[in-house]
């Protein structure tokens, strides 16, 4: 499979949260340690709303939906310690690892851009630098220059404009994503996208993807364009 108009892929982009880190578990754990006072359940309706957003949209979302008696910045400032205190704990998910080695080995030039702010990006790293060292370039949620988050095509532009040589085009670039809101962003912005969503995702919700996959350990370079793992 070429990416769009039959061309190969030259560069990627990742996204971070719930696509190279799982670190879904640590915000549901945390976002309910929080709600339990108020007699709120942090469910999948209210969670994949709030799924490929920045963290303020993300907490207006949680807000909004659960009426809870706080605002989106009172939320963050709530949870901001606790989740900064476990983001460490994110484990890789399945497939990441090899496939970031693959492309940094063959020199595929590939970046992050995440939802998360920098401070957040930072914790979430603490224990995989050695593989995120080798990443091109990241861009965050504060980034001075990016106007608007997901779904906006804004991150995945400003992450492609700051690759030491840009693709040609954007539909020489492939998007890794797991969420709506990233995907939409990845495919307003004219990339290709390679989703892999969570289990509990309406696949009616995948539409825009490219392609969608259970797992990275499935995913084959040589239909993309780039060399075939060994």
């Amino acid at each position: 499979m070429a990416g769009k108009s039959g061309k190969k892929c030259t560069h990627v982009i990742f996204d971070l949260d719930g696509l190279m880190l799982d670190t879904e578990i640590i915000y549901t754990r945390v976002t309910q340690e929080l709600l339990e006072p108020y007699g709120k359940l942090f469910d999948w309706s209210v969670k994949t709303k709030m799924m490929g957003r920045s963290n303020l949209e993300a907490a207006r979302v949680l807000v909004g939906e659960l009426e809870l008696p706080f605002t989106a910045e009172e939320f963050l400032k709530m949870s901001g310690e606790k989740l900064l205190e476990q983001f460490p704990t994110a484990a890789l998910l399945p497939g990441v690892e090899r496939l970031v080695y693959h492309f940094h080995k063959h020199n595929v030039p590939f970046a992050v851009a995440t939802g998360s702010a920098s401070k957040g990006y930072n914790a979430k790293i603490t224990n995989h630098k050695d593989l995120f060292q080798l990443i091109s370039h990241v861009v965050t949620s504060d980034d001075p220059e990016l106007k608007h988050p997901k779904p906006a095509p804004d991150i995945f532009l400003l992450a492609s404009q700051r690759f030491s040589m840009p693709p040609a085009s954007p539909d020489y670039v492939l998007v890794f994503e797991d969420a709506p809101n990233g995907v939409a962003a990845a495919s307003a912005a004219g990339m290709n996208v390679v989703m892999v969503p969570d289990k509990r995702v309406d696949l009616a919700k995948c539409s825009q993807a490219d392609l969608v996959l259970n797992s990275l350990e499935e995913f084959d370079p040589v239909s993309w364009g780039f060399p075939p793992f060994e």
